[in-house]
């Protein structure tokens, strides 16, 4: 699905060490293949620590964000490689956590069922089913008897994180342990992408309201809809965006039964802080569950550190600060 990535208690601001590997002991990679919502088959990776040779491990599936986003965190639009996923994987495996990450239906080893036809791509892509892949992604990490079954997470990262919410949701009694949300906005996806469009082209605004509002009310992306904003808006959009436009991630923070972390990057750009997370952390400060928001100085959406206004932080590294934060809360939490 070639969308334009556009999304890709109190907060804390924190600035602290690079998160230590407490098992350097190595990793093992494993490709694994498994079937999604309507039988769609994804393909993705499984990383163990070494450690999973001698007992079980928690485990977690990552989920990235908007657009042509693959396992690793890279999109085929943006001319850098990010590796956002990979990094945190491995940064997990090495601190005895494994992880499951998988390209997304229609994207990278997972486009080989993409169907042809507007309609049938419509259904292929409808947003219930990439809530249920998550879900299936899930199931899959469970079927590998070296991770705990009762020690899982699920991650998602910008607009992943809105599919790991409803997932959960939809999971119930089922809902893994915890819930790591990276870069995702607290607001409903139509109320940020029309902040999105104001700042970076406000002169397609009006147009980009009425595409939103015709997709609530035909669950259809209209057929003169500009070319300018077919990036974002493409033509088989419309039941996955009619899913997630009015979606409330404040309110599926609210209710999901799972400890929940909050990873925010000061200088994200796109998701941009305090006001687009607010209700996200207002959420987490009304739960009786674990729950934690922390916002990073000079990170990037991408969680990567930026080194002045014009660095996009799409390149390099882990923040060394986020890298720590993720991993000791994951290791605490799901007892690693």
């Amino acid at each position: 699905m070639k969308r334009r990535a556009l999304l890709g208690g109190a907060a804390t601001l924190v600035a602290s060490p690079a998160a230590a590997q407490k098992y350097p002991m190595g990793t093992k990679q494993r490709p694994v293949q498994f079937r999604g919502t309507g039988g769609a088959v994804l393909d993705g990776t499984l990383l163990l620590p070494l450690l999973s040779e001698l007992q079980r491990v928690p485990g977690i599936v990552l989920v990235g964000g908007s657009g042509p986003t693959d396992r690793d965190g890279n999109n085929e639009l943006v001319p850098l490689r990010i590796d956002l996923l990979k990094q945190i994987a491995e940064l997990l495996a090495k601190n005895g956590i494994a992880s499951l990450r998988y390209d997304k239906r229609g994207v990278g080893a997972s486009a080989k069922q993409a169907p042809a036809g507007l309609e049938a791509q419509e259904r292929f892509y409808a947003w219930d089913n990439y809530v249920g892949d998550v879900m299936a992604a899930h199931a899959e990490l469970l079927r590998h008897d070296e991770v705990k079954p009762y020690a899982t997470a699920l991650l998602g990262h910008s607009e992943g994180g809105l599919l790991v919410l409803a997932a959960a949701a939809a999971m119930g009694k089922r809902t893994p342990y915890a819930v790591v949300l990276a870069g995702t906005p607290g607001k409903p996806l139509i109320d940020i992408m029309s902040a999105q469009i104001s700042r970076t082209g406000p002169q397609f605004s009006d147009v980009a309201g009425r595409i939103m509002t015709a997709i609530l009310d035909t669950g259809h992306v209209p057929a003169d809809t500009p070319a300018e904003l077919q990036l974002i808006f493409p033509p088989y959009a419309g039941p996955f965006f009619r899913g997630i436009l009015t979606f409330d991630p404040a309110q599926a923070v609210a209710d999901i039964d799972a400890a929940c972390l909050l990873l925010h990057g000061g200088a994200d750009a796109q998701v941009v802080p305090m006001d687009d997370i607010q209700p996200l952390i207002d959420a987490l400060a009304r739960r009786t569950k674990a729950g934690e928001a922390i916002v990073f100085p000079a990170v990037s959406h991408n969680l990567k550190p930026v080194t002045g206004p014009t660095d996009p932080g799409f390149a390099g590294p882990l923040a060394p600060a986020v890298a720590d934060k993720l991993a000791g809360w994951l290791r605490s939490v799901l007892g690693a």
